[in-house]
């Protein structure tokens, strides 16, 4: 962990907070949609487009995400766009055919795999892909980290709808060591990795490890899916290309809206068997969507564009988080303070700081809606933490490649200022 020696005082993370005045009671009329009897679904409906509206029109940000955008910006864009990678006098797709088709195509070349299916969220494509493989292994238990996605986003799905139960290697936030996958005291069917671990910092294996990891699964007669939400941008930590990357395991997803900023969608790779299979639960799953055209010649952009970028990102996303570090190790008004990891593993990484999540998210919209440049979005408690500490994403992309170390301590210094001056926040 970073931390100055000379300031590792105890310090209140809550009590300059936003968050904290309203949560006493002291401000809460001065929100205009509760005491207007609207309710707090109205307040909160009323923040959420005041955040969009912020990002949107900050003139200097890291990255724009794929929700800031207007609905006729994106189909105007899309339009303009799509036919630079696709025939558009071709008919629509019907049920997975035509652009669709030649999507899955086009992934299955990228990973190296004989196939790949389209489906409308990666939560139905990974939860299908771990039903077949507990149908081909005989064993319905899967080996993932309690951080990985289907235990901390899916409501816990794999075993409410697939009837599957998960054991779990370590609790360290990290991905598992090859001793911690042989020490596991029962059989498992599947060994799941999720690169990179997004909620313990988008981390990474080094190479090594993970040849290791996947080996020791093999030797206990257990196959290995990747999930690969953001496998893209892994290739520069690991120095290879995705089809050797892909090629560890038996079958991989990956998304195509996180970092390609495609619309929505995600594909399954593997053999041609197992993506036949998953076709069929796909269509029990209700996953066999009529159209999808939008979806599939957003993610072709996606391909085309975004991918040959995310090494650069990943690259300048370095030089961002070193900025953070050096400008919160000089700031005297920051008690303890965390780039994690540092440097970053991918073009997104964590900043922990010691401060309520109010009072940090309410500075960062401040300065985004006075100075037009947007540095942090949204921060929550950290999930990998220790109580009290509070931690957002940092991703960069595009926008981000133009910002350079002085931006970086510029930015942070306004929005600390803003912290500092947190009473101030939030009261209308």
């Amino acid at each position: 962990m970073t931390q100055n020696a000379e300031r590792t005082r105890p310090v209140d993370v809550g009590g300059t907070a936003a968050g904290t005045h309203r949560a006493a009671g002291g401000d809460r009329a001065a929100d205009p949609a509760e005491a207007s009897g609207q309710g707090p679904g109205a307040s909160e409906e009323a923040e959420r487009r005041r955040r969009l509206t912020a990002w949107r029109t900050s003139e200097r940000v890291l990255w724009r995400g794929s929700a800031d955008g207007r609905l006729g910006e994106r189909l105007a864009a899309l339009a303009a766009d799509a036919g630079t990678v696709h025939d558009l006098d071709e008919p629509v797709d019907l049920y997975g055919d035509g652009v669709v088709a030649e999507l899955e195509k086009r992934v299955a070349a990228l990973l190296g795999f004989p196939a790949a299916a389209f489906f409308p969220t990666g939560t139905m494509a990974q939860q299908v892909a771990l039903r077949c493989w507990a149908g081909r292994t005989g064993n319905r238990t899967v080996a993932l980290h309690p951080l990985a996605h289907p235990e901390v986003h899916e409501r816990g799905a794999l075993g409410a709808v697939g009837g599957l139960r998960t054991v779990h290697p370590t609790r360290e936030p990290r991905l598992p060591t090859a001793d911690e996958i042989r020490g596991l005291d029962e059989p498992f069917g599947t060994l799941m990795l999720e690169l990179p671990l997004r909620d313990a910092g988008f981390v990474l294996p080094e190479w090594a490890e993970l040849v290791e990891v996947v080996e020791t699964a093999r030797e206990m007669d257990a196959v290995v899916h990747f999930d690969g939400a953001r496998l893209w941008e892994c290739a520069p930590h690991f120095g290879r290309g995705l089809d050797e990357i892909a090629a560890l395991a038996d079958s991989v997803y990956v998304s195509f809206y996180k970092s390609l900023a495609g619309l929505s969608g995600a594909a399954l790779a593997g053999p041609e068997s197992l993506v036949e299979e998953a076709r069929a639960w796909r269509h029990r799953y209700g996953g066999l969507v009529f159209q999808q055209y939008p979806a599939a010649l957003s993610a072709l952009l996606g391909l085309e564009r975004e991918l040959p970028r995310l090494p650069s990102y990943v690259a300048h996303a370095r030089t961002v988080a070193a900025a953070l570090s050096a400008g919160l190790a000089e700031d005297p008004g920051v008690p303890w303070y965390r780039v994690h990891p540092e440097p970053p593993h991918t073009h997104q990484f964590q900043v922990w700081l010691p401060f309520d999540a109010d009072l940090l998210d309410e500075a960062g919209l401040r300065q985004a809606e006075e100075t037009g440049v947007t540095l942090f979005r949204r921060w929550f408690p950290a999930p990998s933490g220790p109580p009290g500490v509070c931690a957002t994403e940092v991703s960069v992309a595009s926008p981000g490649l133009s910002w350079t170390t002085g931006d970086v301590r510029a930015a942070l210094a306004d929005f600390m200022a803003r912290v500092r001056s947190g009473d101030g926040l939030g009261r209308g």
